[in-house]
């Protein structure tokens, strides 16, 4: 069994778009800074919040299913929700076809994950997709 590391470089191999659901246009939240983050690394990324119009620049959407009906095909969504809003996110990630789900620091849903796996996609939990990226990145030069 693959480590969570390796779960999470494979993902971020695969990826170019990126769908951060909960991203927030308060430049002090986390999620705002991840956004603006991978905007910058170089990644297609859609916030999803249905509360803000733009974070980072970026034109927010109200939800994944609304990035599908515009023709976006998302490879990972990215997950800054309390744990217990997770299940109809990974619900929503499986309806559009995602192949990835991350869960930031502090977000673990074990069902959700196992439905999201179920449905064939890579799930990381508890961990940040900055960071990792950074790590990745270091390890590579």
């Amino acid at each position: 069994m693959e480590d969570d590391f390796a779960v999470a470089s494979r993902i971020l191999d695969a990826t170019k778009s990126i769908a951060v659901v909960g991203a927030s246009d308060n430049p002090a939240r986390d999620s705002h800074h991840v956004t603006a983050y991978l905007k910058a690394a170089g990644f297609d990324v859609y916030p999803v919040n249905p509360h803000a119009e733009r974070v980072a620049g970026l034109r927010c959407v109200a939800s994944l299913a609304l990035l599908a009906d515009e023709g976006r095909a998302i490879d990972t969504v990215v997950c800054f929700r309390r744990s217990e809003e997770i299940a109809p996110i990974a619900e929503a990630a499986i309806a559009i076809g995602a192949p990835h789900l991350w869960m930031q620091f502090g977000v673990v849903h074990q069902d959700a994950a196992r439905r999201a796996r179920a449905a064939g996609m890579l799930v990381v939990m508890d961990r940040c997709i900055m960071v990792d990226h950074r790590r990745l990145l270091v390890e590579r030069r």
